[in-house]
């Protein structure tokens, strides 16, 4: 019941195209040309983005983390063996499924596609919850903690509100919106819809609520629909929200939202780096 799945499979692509754009130490430059961007040092203590989100993982109180990660993930095995006696994270369980990449693609599939692969490689999943996030945001400890004690339902996603976001308009188009009912229930979530259509997701209170992609699930109920993600035609990706998308379609109240009026760290370019 205590697991989370932190996906980290993703090639870093945009954080080292931008990496010439800001005045970085040699050392960080090196380690986020050649790492994924969750092990970058960031504050001057040589802890990466990643030791901070197990530390607020602890703190809710998980005990497996299963950190997804691409077949050349020998520096992900390195930071486990380096940090898994820390105080702040120590006692935590880490494994590390794999996204094997297709063949004819010269990238993964998606995120639906990579808890996918980490359910099958990791069957026990299949019969517990877990938690899912991204590994590129520091999702704080009272929204982790949320979801892990979360029982009214099958399924759970944490609901942004974006009034609280400290993020430019054009960054929010990165993301998913979401509708909800009026007894709080995932209705409606769209991934990276146009800025011109973000006003029709406001709710009768005002707010635009925004999915950072951050959910809780039931192992046997999510698995058919991450089987069966459609590929999106413009990104070519099974997308995990689209797999969300076809479980409400099927099955009302499926999914509970938790409204977070909070700010979410984003490490998406090296311009993101500074603020931590």
């Amino acid at each position: 019941m205590k697991n989370i799945i932190i996906m980290a499979a993703g090639a870093s692509s945009r954080m080292k195209k931008t990496l010439d754009e800001v005045d970085l130490s040699v050392k960080v430059k090196e380690v986020a040309s050649l790492e994924h961007k969750t092990l970058i040092p960031l504050d001057g203590k040589n802890k990466s983005l990643l030791f901070y989100l197990c530390s607020n993982v602890k703190e809710a109180g998980y005990q497996n983390v299963y950190i997804l990660t691409s077949t050349e993930n020998r520096a992900f095995h390195q930071w486990i063996e380096s940090n898994n006696c820390h105080p702040k994270i120590k006692g935590l369980k880490f494994f590390l499924p794999t996204q094997n990449i297709p063949e004819g693609r010269e990238k993964p599939s998606g995120t639906a596609d990579g808890i996918q692969q980490t359910l099958d490689q990791f069957p026990e999943l299949l019969k517990e919850r877990f938690t899912v996030c991204n590994a590129d945001n520091l999702y704080s400890a009272n929204v982790l903690k949320s979801l892990l004690n979360h029982n009214n339902s099958p399924h759970s996603i944490i609901a942004y509100d974006r009034s609280y976001l400290k993020f430019p308009e054009e960054r929010i188009t990165k993301f998913a919106l979401i509708k909800l009912d009026d007894k709080g229930f995932l209705k409606e979530i769209v991934e990276k819809p146009p800025v011109e259509i973000h006003d029709s997701f406001r709710n009768s209170s005002n707010q635009l609520l925004v999915s950072m992609n951050i959910f809780n699930f039931s192992g046997l109920e999510i698995y058919p629909y991450l089987k069966d993600c459609i590929m999106n035609p413009e990104r070519n990706e099974k997308e995990l929200p689209e797999a969300v998308r076809a479980l409400i379609k099927n099955k009302e109240k499926a999914v509970f939202a938790y409204v977070a009026k909070e700010h979410l760290k984003d490490l998406t370019s090296a311009h993101d780096i500074e603020q931590f």
